[in-house]
C-alpha cells in the first residue's frame, strides 16, 4: 500500500510553507509506521538548504528523512514513487504559481494549506482551494503564526469558518523558535521539545493524522 502524499501549498508567499512542511515530516516520524520523506518543487530550494543544514549538524545518514528535489511534471512521478516505500511524502510547493504547484497537489492525497491571521491570506486561500478542488484533492486549512491578538485571530477564525473551508483546530503561534530551529537543520520537536512550540506542533500533527486516516 503506497503511503500518503501530503502537499503545503499556499499562493501567497511568507505563508510559512517550507517551515511548516519541515516540522510535519519530522513530527510524522513518532507517528508512521514507516519512514518519511521530502520534496521539495519550489525553485527558491528553502527546504533543500534546511535539509542540507541538518545533514551538516547531524550527519548524512542521521537525518531520519529521505529528500528529493523535482520540478514542474516531475513532481508528481517523484511523489508518487517516493510513496511507494515511505509512510509519508511532505511536498513543499512554490508560491504564485499553478504551473509548478498543479502536478504537486495533483499527486497530492491531502494539501495542507498554511494561513496567517489577516485578510489578505484568507482571500489568497480561495485561489490554493480551487487550484485543489480542480485536481479532486482535499484540502484544508492550518492557521499558522498565529498573533496573541486574540481578538483578530478569532475574527480570522469566524471569517473561515464562513468561508467553508475546513480547518485543523490546533494553531500554531507566531513563535521565533520555529524560524531558530529551522536555521539549526532542526525542528522545535527538538531543539526544545518541552516547549510551547513544539507542544503546539503535538497538538496539530495529532489532529492531523487522524484527520489523514479518517479520510482514507
Amino acid at each position: 500500500m503506497a503511503g500518503h502524499i501530503l502537499t503545503v501549498a499556499q499562493q501567497k508567499g511568507g505563508s510559512g510553507k517550507t517551515t511548516l512542511a519541515a516540522h510535519l515530516a519530522i513530527a510524522l516520524m513518532s507517528k508512521a509506521d514507516g519512514p518519511i520523506a521530502i520534496l521539495d518543487v519550489d525553485p527558491q530550494g528553502s527546504l533543500g538548504t534546511w535539509f542540507e543544514t541538518r545533514e551538516e549538524v547531524l550527519g548524512e545518514d542521521k537525518t531520519g528523512l529521505a529528500f528529493r528535489t523535482a520540478s514542474g511534471w516531475g513532481a508528481r512521478r517523484e511523489a508518487r514513487n517516493l510513496a511507494r516505500d515511505h509512510a509519508f511524502v511532505i511536498i513543499d510547493t512554490p508560491p504564485k504559481t499553478d504551473t509548478d504547484a498543479k502536478p504537486a497537489i495533483d499527486a497530492a492525497d491531502h494539501v495542507i494549506v498554511p494561513i496567517q491571521p489577516t485578510p489578505v491570506d484568507l482571500w489568497a486561500t480561495e485561489q490554493t482551494f480551487q487550484l485543489a478542488a480542480r485536481e479532486d484533492t482535499p484540502a484544508i486549512l492550518v492557521l499558522n503564526r498565529v498573533p496573541p491578538r486574540a481578538s483578530l485571530t478569532q475574527e480570522m477564525a469566524d471569517a473561515m469558518n464562513a468561508s467553508g473551508y475546513p480547518a485543523l483546530s490546533a494553531r500554531l503561534g507566531n513563535r521565533t523558535s520555529f524560524a531558530a530551529s529551522m536555521g539549526k537543520g532542526r525542528t522545535v520537536m527538538e531543539t526544545d521539545p518541552s516547549g510551547k512550540a513544539s507542544k503546539e506542533m503535538q497538538a496539530l500533527i495529532d489532529e492531523l493524522v487522524k484527520h489523514v486516516n479518517g479520510s482514507t
